[in-house]
């Protein structure tokens, strides 16, 4: 061994020593708990909200989702009778349902066109914000989590206060910081 191995391992031991402390059983589960709580989220949305016992948060993860999915699902199906009835028109027809009485059209070609110009970006934003609640699903999980491994006691508090003044007949508004050690 040279002599620059032995100062490198001199130097750096008592750092690995000292700085590599095991958790205890219980830490160890609460530091693994928000990155559980994440992969349940990713793979089944409202997993990790379970997981972290907020049993309440499913509901709105599963409502928020369903939304999202009912407007792309209602925008394609508005979307394709749009694209039938434009292209029934372009083949000569007169017979789809926005032509009218049948002499005029109600929605001119343009219109069929700009209609199906708008729900095919309705669609388009439908899965983006879908997608993006998903992702608020995964975030919240992992925040939550995080959240529960802080001890929330009395012996810091922050509370509003509002004071009632009789004499001048108002109201004053402030805000308490107690720290107990």
């Amino acid at each position: 061994m040279n002599k620059k191995s032995l100062y490198i391992i001199v130097f750096f031991m008592p750092i690995f020593m000292f700085s590599q402390n095991e958790l205890p059983d219980n830490d160890l589960e609460m530091a693994l708990r928000p990155s559980k709580a994440t992969f349940y989220s990713a793979v089944l949305p409202g997993l990790g909200q379970a997981y972290n016992k907020k049993y309440w948060k499913i509901p709105i993860v599963y409502g928020a989702l369903a939304t999202g999915i009912y407007f792309y699902n209602q925008n394609d199906k508005d979307y394709n009778r749009y694209r039938n009835a434009y292209k029934r028109r372009l083949a000569g027809f007169t017979d789809d349902e926005f032509y009218g009485n049948g002499l005029y059209p109600s929605i001119s070609n343009d219109g069929l066109i700009r209609a199906q110009n708008t729900l095919k970006r309705n669609k388009e934003l439908s899965i983006l914000v879908t997608v993006g609640l998903y992702i608020l699903n995964i975030i919240d999980a992992n925040v939550d989590a995080h959240l529960l491994q802080y001890n929330l006691d009395d012996n810091l508090t922050l509370e509003p206060k509002i004071n009632y003044n009789e004499v001048l007949n108002k109201s004053n508004f402030g805000i308490s910081l107690n720290l107990e050690l």
